[in-house]
């Protein structure tokens, strides 16, 4: 799929040229994605290539493996837990950034959706122009089951979205949002099969790029008209997130489940 500009940390983020659409590409399939610092690094250094770049007229958002992605790995969290404060406060503070980069980007960004969305990982859908998800694909918050507070724009950005009562819901129970519910809610676009989603998502990038920069560019600026208030949102979730990391249930909360995923795994 054209050329490769960059392979950054372990190829962790792949960046295309095609034509003049720029493809990012998550791939960190061994960890289902799931997030860093190092790799939310990665993914801002390639959606600053893209903002430099004068010859990007769309972006493509895609990932490799069973999983779009699941979050901040709660590996990570556990690893730091003698500075857990440093730790989240870093990781959602990045996570954050790279929400805020992608709204912050002049041109649309397509987001290609497959399998398991969870966490922060939500960001990236909500950080996005036009979504589109393949029949499988499922979105779960899993805060109030393992233990942190929202982040990725759970609590913050979602209930503009999709409304206030059914944010809270999701939230509260747990609850899965699946593909057919996402279209209807209106946090995608529209579902399309798995085998195609790639193709499909950078025609669209392909059909925006042959239209007239500026009406997309002042467009989006238009539709994120907001955006200092979706930024002060993200920050409240920020200062959530690390006291309950800190004070809170959400380092024992990660402990616990890589307890007990360890414990199926031996099972």
């Amino acid at each position: 799929m054209g050329d490769r500009l960059t392979q950054m940390n372990a190829d962790w983020v792949w960046l295309d040229w095609v034509n003049s659409v720029a493809v990012m590409t998550l791939n960190r399939p061994e960890r289902h994605n799931s997030l860093v610092p190092d790799f939310l690094r990665d993914i801002l250094a390639a959606i600053t290539a893209v903002s430099t770049s004068p010859d990007v007229r769309a972006v493509v958002l895609q990932a490799n493996g069973r999983s779009f992605s699941t979050g901040g790995d709660a590996k990570g969290f556990v690893n730091h837990a003698d500075n857990i404060e440093a730790y989240a406060r870093e990781i959602v503070g990045l996570l954050n950034q790279v929400i805020l980069a992608l709204i912050d980007l002049r041109v649309p960004v397509i987001t290609a959706v497959h399998g398991i969305v969870t966490g922060g990982s939500l960001g990236f859908v909500l950080g996005s122009d036009i979504v589109l998800a393949a029949p499988e694909a499922n979105f779960t918050p899993f805060y109030s089951v393992v233990g942190p507070s929202p982040d990725g724009g759970w609590a913050g950005l979602l209930p503009l979205l999709i409304g206030p009562r059914r944010a809270a819901e999701v939230l509260y129970l747990n609850e899965a949002i699946d593909a057919e519910t996402a279209v209807t809610w209106g946090l995608v676009n529209r579902i399309v099969p798995g085998a195609q989603i790639r193709d499909e998502a950078l025609t669209i990038a392909n059909n925006i790029a042959a239209k007239k920069q500026g009406s997309i560019r002042h467009t989006k600026r238009l539709l994120n008209w907001h955006r200092d208030e979706l930024a002060a949102r993200l920050e409240a979730e920020l200062s959530h997130f690390v006291d309950e990391m800190v004070n809170g249930e959400g380092l024992t909360g990660f402990q616990e489940f890589l307890s007990k995923l360890q414990t199926r795994k031996q099972a």
